[in-house]
């Protein structure tokens, strides 16, 4: 197969008109440039240039690789544009999988900002209710990076970007609006709002409850935190949430306890990270966690 050196010596001795030109365009000797033409004459089993008294004079065949070569050589250099700008984690595809409360309330003004700075730079976000699985989707290789509460246990790369606050929430009228915070035994005395075993939620909250030895007067269950919030500022029963799963609208009652229930936000990245990776992890720790984490109250 031709090479691309080939390809190059061919188009600058069409347009030079002489191999003296060509030569000196390309910063090759002349038997080095005509050592390249020769090959490819062999390569494609006609002549490609004739040579003149006075220079050369390309063949119909070489005039029509020609004008082909241009193209597979601007090609050929975008490639290797591209793959710098990949390997300098300016360009390629970011597949980050997150905790659905991370998406809106950490990840979307990042990834705004990246497009408008990188626009070739293509992010695929998944969302999960389970850091568990979370962490086995990254290590099956369908993500590069996840964003979310700790798994229980993992392999993986792990930073600390932050710690999110947990915090009750009540109805708009509930006892709990009198207080400047609550204290989990006086939530194990509401109705609960609990979540799906299938959402990593339910496990931390009961882990809770043992670790303080009380346990939830659970009234229904909810698949999301977002849900749950919104269901207790119905008045349907109280609930534990981390803060970003909090609308920006708040209609309902929302507390922090006392003293205050703290979980790591980690970022975990597939091991060796590409630069793309690094360079968008960096960014998410400098710009740290909405709030710094906490609940705030109006």
């Amino acid at each position: 197969m031709a090479t691309l050196r080939a390809l190059e010596c061919l188009v600058a001795l069409v347009e030079a008109g002489s191999v003296t030109g060509a030569a000196a365009a390309l910063h090759l000797s002349q038997p080095a440039l005509s050592h390249q033409i020769s090959a490819l004459e062999k390569e494609i089993g006609t002549p490609v240039v004739e040579r003149l008294p006075r220079g050369i004079r390309p063949t119909a065949a070489g005039i029509a690789v020609a004008q082909e070569a241009r193209s597979a050589l601007h090609h050929a250099g975008l490639a290797v544009t591209i793959g710098r700008k990949v390997g300098e984690g300016r360009a390629g595809r970011l597949r980050v999988a997150s905790a659905e409360t991370m998406t809106t309330w950490l990840l979307t003004p990042a990834m705004r900002a990246w497009r408008l700075r990188h626009p070739e730079v293509a992010f695929e976000l998944s969302e999960f209710s389970s850091a568990d699985r979370m962490d086995r989707f990254l290590a099956d290789g369908h993500a590069d990076l996840i964003v979310g509460p700790r798994p229980t246990v993992t392999a993986q790369h792990v930073e600390v970007l932050g710690v999110e606050e947990m915090v009750v929430v009540a109805g708009p009228g509930h006892r709990f609006a009198g207080e400047a915070a609550v204290a989990l035994a006086a939530v194990a005395k509401e109705p609960f709002i609990h979540y799906d075993p299938e959402n990593g939620m339910s496990v931390w909250v009961d882990e809770l409850a043992a670790e303080h030895g009380i346990g939830f007067d659970t009234v229904l269950r909810t698949r999301s935190p977002r849900t749950a919030a919104q269901l207790a500022a119905a008045d349907m029963g109280v609930t534990i949430v981390p803060v970003s799963a909090l609308p920006g609208r708040r209609d309902g009652t929302v507390r922090s306890f006392e003293p205050p229930i703290l979980r790591d936000i980690i970022v975990t990245m597939a091991a060796p990270a590409d630069a793309l990776s690094r360079r968008f992890v960096s960014d998410l720790r400098r710009r740290g966690l909405p709030d710094d984490g906490r609940a705030t109250f109006v």
